[in-house]
């Protein structure tokens, strides 16, 4: 089936082509978000397709202006054939919004057609005056018989629900250990499976693994190819190696989702590291009530390597303000397994639809702070002739609409038929943002001239929109509220729109620093979100003046708490939370963003701690996008930090994601050994910490130099397994040191040794209850590491000292 005009299709005239006025960062091609139909009354869209197959709906919404039509006044329903309603009083506006994200996908599965047509119809909502309804592109996907099994009903004995018979909406699809994977990746049908980490509940996060590139996926049949790709059975999550930890802890995930509906959770799991019955044994919970109890993957599979799936049904009430979805595994005691263990591939929640055919929900309702910043934007980026504000979704210049209409494509799976190819289904640059993690900023122009522009939708700069407002948050650069002096220039705390702390890095004009590193802070920072990368709140370019306004970090940086100051020791604990944290949020830039992100310039001082203590990683000024496929480094000029660089990027000028992971290792022998990496005034063999710190593991005297706050405190088996991994982080080949997720991987493992300790149970024998073979291979899997993503929380002002990388080396970049 060929690609069908927009206008062949349809059926009113209440309707006129239109060109976005503007083109977020995220959106890495013009289709088909930057050209959209407007409906002003009832419109609709008739699609021939086969009547005996289900059917997938995509819609994809950009909420832009659009001929001078603000998407803040456009609410509409959207219904499909047969009555059912998909959305209703539809605001792509208000949910981008409280989403945090530049633009939507929708998906629904409808069943199949009873006269050959499957039809959308378009409605602006009569209770907003001037409403109107638009749409971007739309896709419908014939797809394989591969959700209409019956599904048990969690917490009946016996019942089931027959879920073909129901049209549904896909909620969340995750790849659980895994990682983004783009529809070119699935199957020939076109789904996104994302990352499992920003759902899962609580610091257990276990570990993940990976069956390896050369390993085979054994489907029992064709059909079976097609529920999931081979990339989400070949990585998994699983609670890790120690079973008397594992007895204590569930493996949890949490979804918001809408109230009164049954939904769907599918369940895919692949063995790829037991190979017999009664090894790895658990229950499986769905909303605190057991699904099933006992499961055993390879007791349903019969061998390793083979996928299954399980499905189950809930239904959720509205007793609860947040309505939540929980998935939980536990080991299972009761058939005394082997391992005391559970393991999860993949998962997927559906929405079914209620007996009035309805699958729509309320819009969402953003935080009360995301709606002060919004109110603050409209009233502080009022256009002037001394300055322009960019924000996502404003007008920055419209584009002609002649001849313009959305992407609409029909496709059929398999081959089936005739095909056009698909459109550009490629993913944003980044993970989608969860929580209250603020959307991605308008690209920076350095234009030179007159300009203010700040991230929309951030709870910090409501109140700010050109320089002046940023002088007066900081006293006009008040040298008593300097916190930190680098490359770039000087930091200063500021206070913006009341009350709001914040940390303002100016640029220095003599700085070594500039333009470029302005740039590529922002590009970088506007996207990405995670909990363990600093905030970037905004940003100014005005007079001359180029300014940088991130959340404010209460408690400064990792180093000014290792050495050289008054402030109370940390235990080794809390350094072991902190280094997890900046290893989860260098592992999301090497693995959770679409392209590998290197850092390029990781040290103690770009380490900072918020008021809970949480590690995020910041200055990403020198950060370089990663080799793709194709590649095996970047080559380009050398830069980053004297005593954190890389020998082998030094040597050869070849920049690589191992280059983060020895400057990593350096900072873990600095937090162990609180020292700095270089210290000039020691003896010649002492003056590099990485030099130094190799030379006594090798004469076995690294206990020597441990920082003496620690000793006696430390479980000796935690400080081998952190040793040993500082150690092969330093290896002098990129090749063979770990990966980010390996070294999260063993810093987890650490931290569970010593938490064990300090509970007064041995970490040594008996606790680990896995054999050697299977312990050796999940160690040396491809493990992904846990990170959850969202938004940055407010800080408290418990420290006004110190925040802001570059404090105490502006130089060696």
């Amino acid at each position: 089936m060929g690609e069908p005009s927009a206008k062949g299709l349809l059926t009113s005239s209440n309707s006129q082509p239109a060109a976005a006025s503007f083109q977020d960062p995220s959106i890495t091609s013009p289709v088909p978000y930057m050209t959209a139909n407007i409906f002003t009354s009832e419109s609709t869209y008739k699609f021939p397709v086969s009547g005996s197959d289900r059917h997938w709906v995509r819609l994809h919404f950009y909420p832009t202006t659009y001929n001078t039509l603000n998407s803040s006044n456009s609410f509409f329903d959207v219904t499909a054939s047969g009555g059912i309603t998909l959305l209703r009083n539809f605001s792509a506006y208000i949910t981008a919004q409280a989403l945090s994200q530049a633009y939507l996908i929708k998906e629904f599965s409808l069943n199949p057609s009873d006269d050959g047509f499957l039809s959308l119809t378009f409605t602006p909502s009569k209770n907003y005056q001037g409403s109107y309804a638009f749409v971007n592109g739309i896709e419908i996907v014939s797809m394989p018989n591969i959700y209409s099994q019956s599904a048990i009903l969690v917490g009946s004995t016996d019942q089931t629900v027959d879920v073909g018979t129901f049209a549904f909406q896909t909620m969340f699809r995750v790849n659980v250990g895994g990682q983004y994977i783009p529809p070119t990746n699935d199957s020939g049908l076109s789904r996104t499976w994302y990352d499992d980490t920003p759902y899962i509940f609580g610091a257990s996060i276990g570990v993940t693994s990976g069956a390896g590139d050369k390993a085979r996926i054994e489907y029992p049949n064709d059909e079976a190819k097609l529920i999931a790709p081979d990339d989400v059975y070949k990585t998994a999550r699983t609670m890790g190696p120690d079973s008397q930890i594992n007895l204590n802890y569930n493996l949890t995930w949490v979804f918001q989702v809408d109230a009164n509906f049954t939904y769907m959770v599918r369940l895919h799991m692949c063995e790829t590291q037991v190979s017999k019955v009664n090894q790895r044994v658990f229950d499986i919970f769905v909303n605190n009530q057991t699904a099933q109890a006992a499961a055993d993957v390879i007791g349903w599979a019969s061998n390793k390597f083979v996928p299954i799936y399980k499905d189950y049904t809930t239904f959720v009430s509205d007793e609860a303000g947040d309505v939540m979805l929980w998935v939980a595994l536990h080991p299972n005691q009761e058939m005394k397994p082997e391992f005391y263990d559970s393991i999860l591939n993949g998962l997927e929640i559906f929405k079914l639809s209620n007996s009035d055919g309805n699958l729509a929900g309320p819009n969402p309702v953003p935080s009360q702070l995301m709606q002060e910043a919004e109110a603050g934007f409209n009233k502080g980026f009022q256009e002037s002739p001394s300055k322009k504000a960019y924000i996502i979704g404003g007008a920055a210049g419209l584009v002609a609409s002649t001849g313009i209409s959305p992407t609409i494509v029909l496709r059929r799976y398999r081959g089936k038929g005739r095909c056009s190819p698909a459109p550009s289904t490629r993913g944003s640059g980044w993970l989608p943002l969860y929580g209250s993690s603020q959307t991605s900023a308008s690209k920076s122009t350095v234009s030179g001239g007159a300009a203010a522009c700040f991230i929309h939708g951030c709870i910090a700069s409501a109140g700010i929109s050109s320089i002046a407002e940023i002088k007066q948050g900081t006293k006009n650069f008040e040298e008593s509220l300097v916190i930190g002096v680098g490359g770039f220039g000087k930091v200063y705390k500021g206070i913006v729109d009341g009350s709001t702390k914040v940390a303002v890095k100016r640029s220095n004009p003599s700085s070594e620093q500039g333009v470029h590193e302005f740039q590529t802070e922002i590009e970088m920072l506007s996207k990405l979100r995670h909990k363990h990368l600093v905030s970037l709140i905004g940003y100014c370019e005005e007079d001359g003046e180029m300014c940088l306004v991130y959340d404010y970090m209460a408690y400064g940086t990792l180093r000014e708490h290792l050495y050289n100051n008054k402030k109370a020791p940390m235990s080794w604990k809390q350094r072991l939370e902190i280094c997890i944290g900046a290893a989860r949020g260098l592992h999301y830039l090497h693995t959770g963003a679409k392209y590998t992100i290197i850092h390029r310039d990781v040290k103690t001082t770009n380490i900072l701690l918020d008021e809970k203590w949480v590690a995020k990683v910041s200055d990403f000024g020198l950060s370089k996008t990663g080799p793709t496929m194709n590649q095996s480094h970047v080559s380009t000029v050398v830069k980053g930090s004297f005593g954190y660089l890389d020998p082998e990027y030094f040597r050869r000028q070849q920049l690589t994601d191992k280059s983060d992971v020895y400057s990593f290792g350096v900072v873990l022998f600095e937090v162990l050994c609180a020292r700095p990496a270089l210290n000039p005034s020691l003896p010649k063999e002492q003056v590099s910490l990485a030099d130094w710190a190799l030379n006594c593991l090798r004469k076995g005297t690294f206990s020597d130099i441990i920082d003496p706050h620690l000793k006696r405190r430390m479980d000796p088996e935690c400080l081998k397994k952190f040793a040993e991994t500082a150690e092969k982080c330093l290896s002098d080949h990129g090749v063979d040191r770990p990966s980010m997720g390996d070294v999260l991987w063993n810093l987890e493992f650490a931290l569970q040794l010593q938490e064990s300790f300090e509970d007064g149970k041995s970490s040594k024998g008996g606790s680990i209850d896995m054999p050697e073979s299977v312990r050796s291979e999940i160690i040396s899997g491809e493990h992904n590491g846990g990170a959850s993503t969202g938004g940055s929380e407010a800080s408290n002002d418990t420290n006004s000292n110190g925040i802001f990388s570059q404090l105490i080396s502006p130089k060696g970049r």
